[in-house]
């Protein structure tokens, strides 16, 4: 779900662009079944924030 979240963000939000970096990491780890891990965590805060910030921006 937050993958696709992420990809909904408007292109042209700064916070889109940062969060494709984060999209493609979590899409990544999720093909490699590595989505648990320590960094698949990180990715995830992560990425909820950028949609925090993207919904503030709006």
């Amino acid at each position: 779900m937050l993958i696709a979240r992420l990809e909904r963000l408007s292109a042209d939000s700064y916070w889109a662009h940062q969060a494709s970096g984060v999209r493609g990491s979590l899409l990544r780890l999720l093909e490699a079944g590595e989505l648990d891990s320590e960094q698949g965590a990180l990715l995830v805060e992560r990425g909820f924030d950028f949609l925090e910030k993207a919904a503030k921006e709006k």
